[in-house]
């Protein structure tokens, strides 16, 4: 337990105690030295723009306040692994860019961050590996820098689309739809365009654009786990 750090979404903090005697606490139940445990509650209290309240009771503290009073005791021990869950409810947007800075630096220290989180646009910023989970079981891993390469979201406006040619299409994607002369379908690399645009036009359809769109993480959420995963 040493070298893992833990914040809690639904924390309950001693609110009778200051900032200060709350990381001295925790530092205590870690077996750090006093010399030890003073520089780093200060270090950490300076890091998470809290030094200043340092003798303020917890009590005093709004939801964001706490929410990174969480993260300095989280990060006491120097932990080679820190579990964050939902690290940036409750904080406006400057405290939720202090915590994604707060992960980046520990992350070149070396430092293992599990990040729990449904504020997927944080994710993406912020990880590097991201893990879709659906009832305790994990159903797909994918690395954040694959975001780029992976499925797009083709909109095709054309004339003279039928079933034949829509069942064609098959080989390049899925979820297939069509709305008048406009076609939507989630397509697997953008290198098949030209495989697709030939395809169209060598059946005679009208091809008047063809426009990808790089699903986002939500999407792909949504395509993994369903619209009504319950998550």
């Amino acid at each position: 337990m040493a070298r893992i750090g833990f914040l809690p979404e639904h924390f309950r903090f001693q609110e009778w105690l200051t900032a200060n005697e709350f990381l001295e606490l925790h530092g205590e139940l870690l077996g750090m030295d006093s010399r030890s445990l003073y520089l780093r509650r200060d270090e950490l209290l300076e890091r998470v723009g809290l030094i200043e309240f340092r003798h303020k009771q917890l009590r005093t503290f709004s939801k964001g306040m706490l929410q990174r009073i969480g993260l300095a005791q989280a990060l006491m021990n120097h932990p080679a692994l820190v579990f964050l869950d939902e690290p940036t409810s409750g904080l406006d947007p400057v405290g939720r860019r202090l915590v994604r800075d707060i992960i980046h630096e520990l992350r070149e220290e070396g430092t293992s961050v599990f990040l729990n989180s449904h504020l997927l646009s944080e994710i993406e910023v912020t990880c590097n590996r991201v893990a879709f989970i659906r009832h305790g079981e994990v159903v797909r891993v994918m690395e954040m820098s694959s975001l780029d390469k992976n499925a797009s979201m083709l909109t095709i406006r054309a004339i003279g689309l039928t079933p034949e040619i829509l069942s064609g299409l098959a080989q390049w994607g899925d979820d297939i739809r069509v709305d008048g002369d406009h076609l939507t379908m989630t397509i697997r690399q953008d290198s098949d365009l030209p495989e697709i645009n030939r395809h169209l036009v060598e059946r005679g359809v009208q091809v008047y654009a063809l426009t990808p769109n790089r699903l986002s993480l939500e999407e792909i959420f949504i395509e993994t786990l369903g619209k009504d995963s319950g998550l």
